[in-house]
């Protein structure tokens, strides 16, 4: 039984796995997803608001989005649903329910 183990523990693994747990490891799944979410923000607000804003975390269907003030709040908040729409169709595999908007600092 012992020498079953020591033989399972020595096989060469699949380099599809190898490499699927250095992407997690190294976090360039979430590196590749920020990068997703931002250009398809930025095709869904458009260049002149996407300057104002910053998409954020994904959180069970609702899109985090920081805004540098008030006005553009207002007028992203009109232009929920096209942007929603937008978004949706960006961003197939991601389950986009929704968008919070929140004023915070934009880097």
């Amino acid at each position: 039984m012992r020498e079953q183990r020591r033989h399972y523990a020595r096989r060469p693994k699949p380099i599809k796995d190898v490499l699927a747990q250095l992407i997690t490891l190294r976090g360039y799944g979430r590196i590749q997803a920020d990068a997703d979410f931002t250009a398809a923000w930025r095709a869904a607000a458009g260049e002149t608001f996407a300057q104002y804003t910053l998409p954020g975390r994904l959180k069970r269907g609702v899109l985090e989005v920081t805004v540098s003030n008030s006005i553009v709040i207002q007028e992203l908040t009109f232009r929920k649903q096209q942007i929603l729409a937008t978004l949706r169709e960006q961003l197939q595999g991601a389950n986009i329910r929704d968008v919070k908007f929140r004023i915070g600092t934009i880097a």
